[in-house]
């Protein structure tokens, strides 16, 4: 049986070195494809043209280079562009870039789909399709710097200066992938990002927390949306593993670096989690932890039951924290006309039928209190 042909984008830079040299060649070879592969944005080995012809025929036969295809690109706006990519197998990721005068972000997906059902978002009506590879999480940023550089947004092969891996899917649900990839991005020889720009969101996968942590020295942000255990059980299903209490006393114990902290993100839903109650919670359960809370206002989805709280009510919330001393900022939202803004990305929903669900009775603002 022949082995089937590594993918040059997913290989660690070890197993590139040693492709290489078992194909005979020296080792400034392996250093001249990680540059096309991860500085240049290369879409195939023939743009490598400072390889020898055929040493190109070699590494082709040797190797294979998928490429994201971009299926579809919407500008919002406020100037956000969302990328639809097809992976080979015919799969749907999104990708958000956010420019902002200061920074430019892309908002990076690391599964097709997502298994983690919570029920305010939109990529969980899709359920889990496959894990996408350490290639497939790195080749979003090199398409959309080459796509970035073509439209004009910015100077250089590296136009996007901080990474979210906040898009479709559970980034800790796929961590091994996800840590392959972060190897790369923050090599020097490769795009060399800063940890300090790059941050990884999770639902809360405890056990995979500390060892994330343990392996990088990127941010890590914690999705909690609820205060009690009654209403984040129906929003959050990983809630029912992982209870707020566990989750919390793992924040306590995370191996922080000097000097950072764990950003909660907490989406507002109105009637449900958005109470003076909840604030005056959300204030006790961070405490003594080194954090910053971001409040999310709902972007509605239609059919999900859920509404946005109104401004008022937000800066209510944010208030109460304020008082309380936490840290909380809210964060504005961005191409919500595309369909690109938090918990809205959903490449593949709607394609097998009426996906719509209806607000849980005891998520009702007369279920949380009669």
């Amino acid at each position: 049986m022949v082995a089937e042909r590594p993918d040059l984008r997913s290989l660690p830079r070890h197993a590139l070195d040693a492709l290489v040299a078992r194909l005979g060649e020296r080792p400034f070879r392996a250093r001249q494809i990680w540059r096309w592969l991860h500085r240049k944005g290369a879409a195939s080995i023939e743009e490598m043209t400072d390889l020898p012809a055929s040493f190109r025929a070699e590494l082709a036969a040797a190797a294979r280079l998928p490429t994201l295809e971009r299926a579809s690109e919407m500008r919002s706006t406020d100037g956000t562009v969302k990328w639809t990519w097809r992976t080979w197998d015919g799969r749907l990721v999104e990708s958000v870039y956010m420019p902002e005068p200061d920074r430019k972000t892309l908002c990076v997906s690391t599964q097709a789909g997502c298994a983690m059902g919570c029920t305010f978002c939109m990529t969980a009506t899709m359920g889990l399709g496959r894990h996408l590879a350490p290639g497939e999480i790195l080749d979003q940023v090199a398409r959309a710097n080459r796509r970035l550089v073509e439209l004009g947004e910015g100077k250089g092969p590296r136009p996007v200066t901080n990474l979210v891996f906040m898009g479709m899917g559970e980034p800790l649900h796929n961590a091994d992938a996800v840590l392959a990839a972060l190897e790369v991005l923050l090599s020097e020889e490769g795009p060399d990002y800063s940890s300090r720009h790059v941050t990884v969101s999770t639902s809360g996968l405890v056990p995979e927390m500390r060892r994330f942590l343990e392996a990088t020295e990127v941010k890590l942000a914690v999705s909690l949306n609820a205060t009690t255990d009654e209403v984040r059980d129906q929003l959050m299903p990983v809630n029912r593993r992982w209870p707020i209490r566990e989750l919390l006393a793992a924040c306590r114990e995370l191996p922080l670096r000097r000097g950072r902290r764990i950003t909660f993100e907490y989406v507002l839903l109105a009637g449900v989690n958005d109470a003076d109650a909840d604030a005056e919670r959300l204030a006790r359960l961070v405490a003594g932890i080194p954090a910053k809370v971001n409040l999310i206002p709902y972007n509605e989805n239609p059919g999900l039951g859920f509404r946005a709280p109104t401004p008022e009510r937000v800066q209510a919330f944010q208030e109460i924290l304020y008082r309380r001393e936490v840290n909380a900022v809210v964060r504005r939202n961005r191409g919500q006309d595309i369909a690109a803004a938090c918990g809205q990305l959903a490449a593949e929903a709607g394609t097998g039928g009426d996906r719509r669900r209806a607000l849980p009775e005891s998520l009702t603002v007369a279920g949380r209190l009669g």
